[in-house]
């Protein structure tokens, strides 16, 4: 049974996978779920992607939340969830990179929850990774939140894609994430759909597949 620590609640939770073994992958894909969802309903996204050779992990929210209220809500409301979730991230690059996977070959995908924490990490941890692709999802805080990010995206392909309007995300955030990554160096392409439910479509799938497919890489 898996025990939740108080200050860090995400810490040790389950990390499922798909797909062949990182080392042995032409790209590594860090999937993470929405509010309520799992490990395995991200991960279910894996074969509409059609990347076989590439290793998917995924990592799961205590609680399947990984944190309690909006993301526009004052940041002190979140947290120490939103920390967690970011460390959890962090910790998973992190091992990849040790085991000799460069961050070129390293993809991060979110949907809702998983797409804001997708786009914060990234603003707040950047390097050349193999692609950002935050689904339904923005940067994290109340509007006005400031956006002083250090450090350079590098190029690095990053797609946001949202429902208009969105019960949870509104686009105008969406639209001030692809602004701040711009800015930070990132090739950002965004899509909003009328009208679309709080879900994935296909050609946000098709997009998807588009940019990871282009990450340099070598099945060895």
């Amino acid at each position: 049974m898996v025990t939740s620590n108080a200050n860090d609640p995400h810490a040790g939770q389950p990390v499922k996978t798909m797909g062949p073994a990182p080392e042995k992958a032409a790209g590594v894909l860090i999937m993470i779920h929405g509010r309520g969802a799992s490990a395995d309903s991200i991960l279910s996204l894996y074969p509409e992607l059609d990347v076989p050779n590439f290793a998917a992990i995924a990592p799961e929210a205590a609680g399947h939340t990984w944190y309690p209220h909006s993301f526009l809500a004052p940041l002190a409301m979140n947290q120490p969830f939103v920390d967690s979730a970011l460390s959890r991230i962090e910790s998973l690059v992190a091992d990849l990179l040790s085991r000799g996977i460069p961050a070129n070959r390293i993809a991060l995908l979110g949907f809702s929850q998983g797409g804001c924490l997708s786009s914060e990490f990234a603003a707040r941890h950047p390097r050349r990774y193999g692609a950002i692709l935050a689904l339904t999802g923005g940067l994290i805080g109340p509007p006005g939140t400031p956006r002083q990010y250090s450090g350079s995206l590098e190029g690095v392909p990053v797609f946001l894609g949202t429902s208009d309007p969105d019960p949870h995300v509104p686009v105008e955030r969406v639209e001030e994430t692809a602004a701040v990554l711009t800015q930070m160096g990132a090739l950002v392409t965004f899509r909003s759909y009328p009208g679309m439910p709080h879900t994935v479509n296909e050609e946000e799938l098709s997009i998807c597949r588009e940019m990871l497919v282009k990450i340099p890489g070598e099945t060895r």
